[in-house]
């Protein structure tokens, strides 16, 4: 093992310990510091999880921290991003990368002017279930890839989240909250989109919150919350995604991959597990398949890999270049609702490379 990877924390808010859960196992890491615009915030997280709290310019400034974690709202992250890299520093971002195009593209512009990595969730396709499929794929198992449909469908998080407003917000709704671990994911399995159509609608004008702390709160709808996508691969294959925060209940699949010579059956792609599922033409019966790859992982694996990379010199596979393009996707869902037209993608994205098999627990490939 080479020399850690100094990791800061600018965020104290409620993903923040799934990522310290998530990289505490990498030894590569070293949680070194975090901050918060509420100081106070930073304070108490720092205290609880044995990390050095600090203001957010006081985080920026020190030398030795290599990778800053935006755990930033939404709405902040590409701001955050920009101040990250302007201070010379890798910046892992929380999904989406940005709310709009333009403002993903000036933070991978900002990144290569200084020669630092931009790396972004999710990283749920490094964990063992869609690495498994992904391996599955690959080695052909269902011969080549001509379909697929994704689908993510609940009432939304205003009955459990502790702060829920900013889910109907700009940067929220089901596209841009959810989508992200969905177009990932097929991105990671089919390859990237060069064309995308859609509809979009918002159902509601207001949610009433039942979550605690917010009972019978009002909350203000501002953005679509039921979007329908047809989504074109470059290598073929076409897909159906619905993003919903409209539906009560229903019996649709997380994501099939249909093939050739057989069907997939991937797992929720907001976690790292199976189960995996295959139909193939000589079996003619859904049948569960071994993960080939760890799902004792969490978030925090892709700033892992990030870190290996930057000591390696390898392409990370959680990048801003794959986050950016499911940020273009997402924009051109919208876009393509309002005109009624397909909208073709000028950005592409090359395929992340898939994780080796038998990488011991807490480790990835250099």
């Amino acid at each position: 093992m080479g020399a850690k990877v100094s990791v800061g924390i600018i965020g104290c808010g409620a993903i923040a310990p799934a990522y310290i859960r998530g990289c505490t196992p990498f030894d590569i890491i070293d949680l070194a510091a975090c901050a918060d615009i509420d100081l106070a915030r930073a304070q108490a997280f720092g205290q609880e999880y044995g990390i050095r709290a600090c203001s957010v310019s006081d985080l920026l400034a020190d030398p030795d921290i290599q990778i800053v974690l935006n755990l930033t709202v939404p709405n902040a992250h590409a701001e955050v991003a920009l101040a990250v890299i302007q201070a010379g520093k890798h910046v892992y971002s929380e999904k989406p990368l940005a709310i709009t195009r333009d403002e993903g593209q000036r933070v991978m512009a900002a990144a290569q002017a200084v020669r630092v990595r931009v790396g972004c969730a999710p990283d749920t396709f490094l964990g063992g279930g869609i690495q498994t499929c992904r391996k599955l794929i690959d080695d052909g198992a269902i011969g080549d890839p001509v379909a697929a449909i994704a689908f993510m469908a609940g009432h939304g998080p205003e009955s459990w989240h502790p702060n829920p407003a900013f889910y109907y917000q700009r940067g929220g709704g089901p596209l841009f909250d959810m989508g992200p671990y969905y177009l990932t994911a097929l991105v990671n399995l089919l390859g990237p989109i060069r064309r995308v159509t859609g509809t979009a609608r918002t159902s509601f004008p207001e949610r009433i919150a039942t979550s605690e702390g917010h009972t019978n709160e009002v909350i203000p709808v501002e953005v679509p919350t039921h979007y329908t996508a047809a989504l074109d691969f470059a290598a073929g294959p076409v897909a159906t995604l619905l993003v919903s925060f409209d539906v009560w209940a229903h019996h649709l699949p997380r994501i099939e991959i249909y093939g050739s010579e057989g069907s997939l059956s991937v797992p929720d792609p907001n976690t790292f597990r199976g189960p995996v599922q295959l139909w193939r033409t000589e079996d003619r019966e859904w049948r569960d398949v071994p993960l080939t790859h760890s799902d004792a992982v969490g978030r925090g694996t892709g700033v892992a890999d990030m870190a290996y990379a930057i000591r390696s010199g390898r392409l990370h596979r959680a990048s801003g270049e794959l986050a950016l393009h499911v940020v273009d996707v997402m924009q051109a869902v919208i876009e393509a609702s309002d005109t009624g037209q397909h909208i073709t993608l000028t950005g592409q994205v090359t395929q992340p490379a898939p994780l080796p098999v038998g990488l011991p627990s807490g480790e990835l490939d250099q």
